[in-house]
């Protein structure tokens, strides 16, 4: 579905707004936000990944769900709406550690999520030009397709563009 409005992309999801639309997703904790954008289309696309990699788990049908499946979807939906992928650039939010478990690999979900972001994003030649990951908070994040600006909402620390 491809917004003129807002949208909400919920957790697991993806999505893509042209011209004046927003994407819109909640609570980003340990969960990465994937932002992409071609200032020329005016095409944004958004996915609210849960975990790194698809390979890791069975049950991987929902590829929303996953970086690296996510990321290569997101791109394609724009490049089918009038992207261009050497014109699209990233921004990525989320990731934060919202409980204090130690240092267990399996426990670093946030830190794992942001390194395959920025590992997916690097792969497919888009680079990432703004970010606002890690930490202990979590964010709610605006994406418009008008002006590509990614508006981040926090409860603690307020509200900023990047």
């Amino acid at each position: 579905m491809i917004s003129s409005g807002s949208l909400i992309i919920g957790m697991a999801d993806l999505n893509i707004a042209k011209n004046d639309g927003v994407l819109i997703t909640l609570g980003l904790g340990s969960c990465v936000g994937i932002a992409l954008y071609d200032p020329i289309a005016k095409v944004a696309g958004l996915a609210h990944a849960m975990l790194p990699d698809s390979k890791e788990i069975k049950n991987n049908a929902n590829i929303a769900k996953f970086v690296d499946l996510a990321t290569i979807k997101l791109t394609k939906d724009m490049i089918a709406n009038g992207a261009q992928q050497s014109r699209i650039v990233a921004k990525i939010a989320g990731g934060a550690q919202m409980f204090a478990f130690g240092t267990q690999q399996n426990m670093r979900i946030g830190d794992r999520n942001v390194e395959a972001a920025e590992h997916m994003l690097k792969r497919l030649g888009i680079r990432i030009i703004a970010r606002d990951t890690g930490k202990t908070f979590g964010r709610t994040v605006e994406l418009s397709a008008k002006d590509g600006k990614f508006l981040i909402k926090t409860i603690e620390h307020g509200s900023y563009t990047i």
